[in-house]
């Protein structure tokens, strides 16, 4: 089936996407949903900048560097997300914005945050925090029923836009609430279109490593202007204060910078940067077509081989049972075929990528039949 390319949008070489990351020259890399492949481009990029500083030192030209980096990787994020640049903040990972969002809303006793029951840790975490430091109530319900679940005492919603678990999409019905929403993006920007004015998000919160291919240490925070105004910035320094001259009385700035990671390298920008470039050049829609038809003809030939499918959306995961999930992955891996397991699931997850091709899940389809 390898030449079949029937799921593939026309508008995208898939052979010519595929060349620029050279881990499928080895492997079915099928793990985008830890951490994407990595393109030769954006290595050379982050090279590159690694050179200049040993050669030219790190004065003046190294910080204006580093700004201009930055700048072009926000503009790029804005434009993934549909939003302006300044409501965009650079950070190091989703976990980050999730944390800086929920921790500047200042809730305590008799507040509520809901959630879903299939959350990952990178939201937990600062949900769980808020539960043992602060007293605030965490409620988890099932990620379809999340804006049901609203109550008089919630303050937030925040839960997943793709669950990491499985693939299901957040329910649409967030867009309607009153109070604000904070979606976890990480299998979101990138895998998917994301549109944070559709989405009726206040904020969302996505990484660079996974579904945009680029470094460990870098994502991205969409936090829109009516909740920034409500966000308590405790977390202050240099990047984020808009007069850092003024010493103590210092200003965050009053846009999104304002909750920006106080230290992103010049060579993490350019791979960042280089990363999105190349998916950007085969063109966003074609990525996401791509990506979700090749993880919809998986799922069906999943289900075909009599593996049962977790419940999932029209997104680029595909979870199935597997008897002993950690022990299947190990091997996979050692014939050369990069999935994960689910901690606490039955199951192993593939991601789907635009860069991948029908050989890819042959290979593991294969191997899941031995």
């Amino acid at each position: 089936m390898g030449g079949d390319t029937r799921v593939f949008s026309p508008f995208v070489d898939p052979h010519e996407l595929r060349a620029q990351f050279p881990v499928l020259g080895r492997v079915a890399y099928l793990n985008a949903g830890t951490d994407g492949p990595l393109p030769a481009r954006a290595v050379q990029a982050a090279g590159e900048e690694l050179e200049r500083e040993a050669r030219d030192g790190r004065a003046m030209s190294h910080f204006e560097r580093r700004s201009e980096l930055a700048r072009e990787l926000r503009s790029a994020y804005a434009g993934l997300l549909g939003c302006e640049r300044s409501d965009v903040a650079l950070t190091t990972c989703t976990s980050e914005g999730i944390a800086q969002t929920i921790g500047g809303l200042g809730l305590g006793p008799g507040d509520e945050i809901v959630t879903s029951d299939e959350e990952h840790p990178g939201l937990l975490g600062a949900l769980g925090a808020e539960q043992q430091l602060r007293g605030v109530s965490v409620r988890a319900v099932p990620l379809v029923d999340v804006a049901g679940a609203v109550g008089p005492r919630t303050r937030l919603v925040a839960c997943s836009h793709v669950g990491w678990v499985s693939g299901l999409e957040a329910p649409r019905e967030l867009a309607q609430l009153d109070v604000p929403v904070l979606l976890d993006g990480a299998q979101g920007v990138g895998a998917v279109e994301v549109d944070v004015g559709a989405l009726g998000c206040d904020a969302y919160a996505g990484a660079a490593q996974k579904w945009l291919c680029g470094p460990d240490g870098a994502g991205m925070l969409y936090v829109s202007a009516s909740l920034r105004e409500r966000l308590a910035v405790s977390r202050r320094g240099y990047v984020n204060l808009a007069d850092p001259d003024a010493g103590i009385d210092a200003r965050v700035h009053d846009d999104a910078r304002c909750l920006d990671a106080f230290s992103l390298s010049a060579e993490t920008l350019a791979c960042a940067v280089a990363a999105v470039g190349v998916l950007a050049e085969a063109g966003w829609s074609a990525v996401h077509d791509r990506a979700r038809n090749l993880a919809a003809l998986l799922a069906e030939r999943v289900q075909e081989s009599g593996r049962e499918l977790a419940p999932r959306g029209e997104t680029t995961l595909v979870s199935f049972s597997s008897a002993d999930p950690a022990a299947e992955r190990v091997r996979l891996a050692q014939e050369g075929i990069v999935v994960r397991n689910i901690p606490g699931r039955p199951w192993l997850r593939a991601s789907v990528g635009a860069w991948n091709d029908e050989n890819d899940l042959d290979r593991l389809l294969q191997a899941l039949a031995n």
